[in-house]
């Protein structure tokens, strides 16, 4: 059995474009998280990671 999947919330809430600038995950993402499968989880919690390393290097160009 497989180990449940930690949200990826860091209780620094903020929407940019519909995009959480503290976790990454989108609004829709984050409403649905508890109803999601496994699977789900384990794909948006990959998606937003990438998501987040790209809103910090756009930020970090200016």
């Amino acid at each position: 059995m497989s180990k449940e999947i930690e949200s990826p919330c860091i209780s620094l809430c903020h929407l940019k474009h519909d995009i959480c600038t503290g976790c990454g995950r989108s609004k829709s993402e984050i409403k649905d998280w508890k109803g999601m499968k496994h699977k789900e989880q384990k794909v948006t919690v990959e998606r937003a990671a990438v998501r987040l390393k790209e809103m910090r290097k756009k930020e970090r160009k200016g």
